[in-house]
Formats: structure tokens, C-alpha cells, sequence
């Protein structure tokens, strides 16, 4: 052992002073950078890619919930359905909210059993259906069953007409958008289909003797503007069909309906569905 030479219990303290101060060095270094990418506040700092705000969009909703509005739009709404009854579209039902609604002018318009009867009775024309048999309401979704009472004086449901809110306030007024179709279906054309004239339309029925007859609404002139039957069906889940031609100013909103009846009145059930010419 030479004098330069430090005896080996001095080596290892030397090594362990060593180790000690930089395992200092390095707690240091690390408490510098978290403070300087938190701001000083605590908060650990998030890059614009990786925000909440960017991984999930803002005022939307999801499909079928009715209308959808990018947050912040001042536009009108977008309104995912056909408006059968009783707007022309989110711009005519503004247009209510701004200057019918606040001084109580045709508040029907917020009632969505009045609007079913309005639109069976006014604008198809089946003036026997004269009650509402149940109304279910969700959020801004509606299911108005109407009807009328058989000769032993029960309720008897002709159809369920399905009702949004359309427009851009929150709580907008009901629109008529189509039917909730159980023993009776109109399939063709599909609902939001462009159509002209002649139109092929058919669907399936359930029953006994039927007697179809169909409607076609809408645009401007005479209404109907096309009818056609009446024709004879029925059986359990029975196809039928017929081609409907009609005269209407292009482009309009169409309502096309089926009604069957004759056992105790002219029409007991009904269905429609929304198209465009």
C-alpha cells in the first residue's frame, strides 16, 4: 500500500458520498422540470392534442335523438326527419317561437296530443279519428297513440304517430315526422325518399277483409294529390301494393298514407310516410 492509496475502508465511504450526492443531483433536476411544465401551479400541463375538448366533440347528439346543433351555431337547427305536420321546417318553426310564442298565439303548437289530432283529422282527412288514446314523451321524442271508440264505446288505436321537437330553441314546438307501424306497414317508398309521379308503394298488413285505400299530400294545388284503391288485402303479415299518381308543384314535402277500414268505420288503422318530389 502506497501513501497515495487510500486504505479500503476510506474507498468505500469515498463511493458512497459519491453515490449519495448524485442521487441528489438528479431529485433536483427532476423537481425543476415538473415545476416549470406544471406553471408553478401543481397542475401537470396537457398538450392541445391530448385535451378532452379535442378527443370528444361538443353539442352534438347522438342519431335519433332528433335535432343536432354544432355548439355555438347560430344557424338553425338541422332536423334529421321529414316535417310532415303542421312546419315547412326549423326556419318556419323559429320563426313561431320568435314571434307567435311569447304573446300565447296558437300554443297548440306546444301540445303534441292537439297536433296528432290536427294533422289525422285536418290534414289526412280522417275526421272519425277524434281522440288520443295515450301519450308517451321522451326527452324530444313523442308517441301519440290516436283512435276512436268502437260501438261498445272502448278505445280503439288507428295509429301511433311519432312527434320531435324541431327547431332551434330548447324547447321547440312538435312536429309530425311519421307512424310507428305495427299491424299495418307502409315500406315503399322509404321514408326520405325523392320521388315522382307515378309512385310504387306497398308495405304488409295483418287482418281480415281489408280494404286499402292511399293518399298522397302535400305541395301545392288540390290535396289529395293523388289517391288510389280501393285495395283489397289482408292475411298475417300479408304483402301488398298498388301505384299511386299525382300532380304537385316540385320540389314539396310528401305525406303518403294508407288507411283500411269498412268493419265499423271508413278508416280504423292507419300509416304514413315523408318523402320529397
Amino acid at each position: 500500500m502506497t501513501p497515495e492509496t487510500p486504505p479500503p475502508q476510506r474507498r468505500w465511504l469515498i463511493v458512497g458520498v459519491l453515490a449519495v450526492a448524485a442521487l441528489l443531483i438528479a431529485a433536483i433536476a427532476l423537481i425543476v422540470v415538473v415545476t416549470r411544465d406544471t406553471g408553478g401551479n401543481g397542475q401537470v400541463a396537457t398538450t392541445s392534442a391530448g385535451t378532452p375538448s379535442d378527443s370528444v366533440p361538443s353539442g352534438t347528439a347522438p342519431p335519433g335523438t332528433g335535432t343536432t346543433r354544432p355548439s355555438g351555431s347560430p344557424g338553425p337547427a338541422q332536423f334529421p326527419y321529414q316535417p310532415l305536420f303542421p312546419f315547412s321546417g326549423t326556419a318556419d318553426a323559429d320563426a313561431w317561437v320568435r314571434d307567435a310564442r311569447p304573446g300565447g298565439h296558437q300554443p297548440w303548437h306546444d301540445d303534441a296530443g292537439t297536433i296528432a289530432l290536427m294533422f289525422t283529422q285536418k290534414y289526412l282527412g280522417y275526421q272519425h279519428i277524434d281522440k288520443v288514446v295515450n301519450t308517451a314523451v321522451q326527452g324530444d321524442q313523442a308517441q301519440v297513440a290516436v283512435g276512436f271508440d268502437n260501438p261498445n264505446g272502448a278505445a280503439v288505436t288507428a295509429s301511433v304517430l311519432h312527434l320531435v321537437r324541431i327547431g332551434s330553441a330548447p324547447n321547440g314546438p312538435w312536429e309530425v315526422v311519421g307512424t310507428g307501424d305495427t299491424t299495418l306497414a307502409l315500406t315503399t317508398p322509404v321514408y326520405g325518399a325523392t320521388v315522382s309521379s307515378p309512385i310504387s308503394v306497398g308495405g304488409w298488413i295483418t287482418g281480415v277483409d281489408e280494404s286499402l285505400r292511399v293518399r298522397v299530400i302535400g305541395g301545392t294545388g288540390a290535396q289529395p294529390a293523388g289517391t288510389a284503391g280501393p285495395i283489397p288485402a289482408g292475411g298475417t303479415n300479408t304483402p301488398w301494393a298498388a301505384t299511386v299518381s299525382f300532380t304537385a308543384t316540385c320540389p314539396a314535402t310528401l305525406t303518403v298514407a294508407v288507411g283500411t277500414g269498412g268493419h265499423v268505420a271508413d278508416v280504423e288503422r292507419f300509416a304514413v310516410t315523408g318523402v320529397r318530389c
